[in-house]
């Protein structure tokens, strides 16, 4: 496993200052970590900071919005960017979960702090406060339209908002424990939630009505997402004739993150099991990145690569830290990932 660089999270700030300064670390497993320093002594004739890193470091480029730290003795380096913005006034707690609208005018964001609001991109000013959940929400998501939300809540209830009057037009009810993810079929006339409760479940929206249990897993199902199955996936043929008010699901694939260390691929349409297989902790997330290859995250800070067309053994496993992996966002060619650290 690679060495992991890191950096206190308010560098930027720290380094804006005439010697202001900011603290490394440079961990490798099985190893002491290393720890150092960056100190700021004044500004170059272009206005970029000039840095300097303590020993055991070296800096690499900079310019006002990123730097390129190095640790030369474990041949690992990490380029760190500074926020564009920020919005410190949305929530008064951490944030559990956050999205953006396709057009990208709007976020809606969830907090530890029991609020859910909707929110101005480009300015964070508050635009509306959606309240109707009872204890946490867990989950929130813009559909393609960007004129409507769903979430999910710990009180098993999945709820469908109108951006523009902050409106709960539907409530859908049935999970037995809390709702920890969501997913939208298409263009959102079906969605899907999982939950605590060990189920991921298929809904409709126009009848506000449950199609079907797609996955009962007998473990938390901490994340979930749907996607378009490479051709030569055999996803199953259903049981019995699909209902009319099913939407898109014809040869998609859902892919479930599991509590008891498995991830679990299931034919959407047919609700038979695709795949299942075991990582080394619990996943908490996963992702497609094209119709054959998606990724999922662990709580021991894997994250796990795989070929929808053979899920034996992984195409890589990338390790940085061994914080829990949070979320997962397909990226231009790549990914971003998020860490409990």
């Amino acid at each position: 496993m690679a060495a992991t660089l890191r950096i206190q999270s308010d560098w930027s700030r720290a380094l804006r200052r005439d010697e202001g300064e900011a603290w490394l670390s440079c961990r490798s497993p099985g190893k002491p970590t290393l720890y150092g320093s960056l100190t700021r002594r004044g500004l170059s004739t272009e206005g970029v900071p000039d840095i300097a890193a303590s020993e055991g470091f070296a800096v690499g480029e900079v310019s006002k919005k990123s730097i390129l730290v190095s640790c030369p003795h474990e041949n690992v380096s990490t380029k760190f960017l500074a926020p564009y913005t920020t919005f410190s006034r949305i929530h008064q707690k951490s944030i559990t979960c956050l999205d953006i609208s396709s057009g990208g005018g709007l976020g809606v964001s969830t907090s530890t702090d029991g609020t859910m609001k909707i929110w101005q991109a480009a300015n964070g000013e508050i635009r509306r406060l959606l309240e109707g959940h009872v204890y946490d929400v867990n989950c929130c998501r813009f559909f393609p339209s960007g004129l409507v939300v769903l979430s999910g809540g710990m009180d098993a209830q999945l709820k469908i908002w109108s951006a523009e009057d902050a409106s709960c037009v539907v409530t859908f009810k049935g999970h037995k424990g809390g709702i920890l993810d969501t997913a939208i079929v298409d263009r959102g006339r079906n969605v899907l939630s999982c939950s605590r409760d060990g189920t991921a479940r298929l809904w409709d929206c126009g009848k506000s009505a449950c199609l079907g249990v797609i996955a009962d897993c007998g473990s938390p199902v901490n994340g979930i997402a749907v996607g378009t199955a490479d051709n030569s996936v055999n996803l199953g043929t259903p049981e019995k004739t699909p209902s009319e008010r099913e939407i898109g699901t014809e040869g998609k694939i859902l892919l479930l993150a599991r509590e008891d260390k498995k991830l679990q691929g299931v034919g959407l349409q047919s609700r038979q099991p695709v795949f299942i297989f075991i990582g080394s902790d619990a996943f908490n997330c996963c992702t497609f990145l094209s119709s054959t290859y998606f990724l999922a995250g662990t709580q021991d800070g894997n994250i796990y690569q795989l070929d929808v067309r053979n899920t034996n053994a992984p195409i890589q496993i990338i390790h940085r830290s061994g914080a829990p992996v949070l979320s997962l966002l397909p990226y231009r060619d790549g990914f971003i990932a998020s860490q409990g650290n």
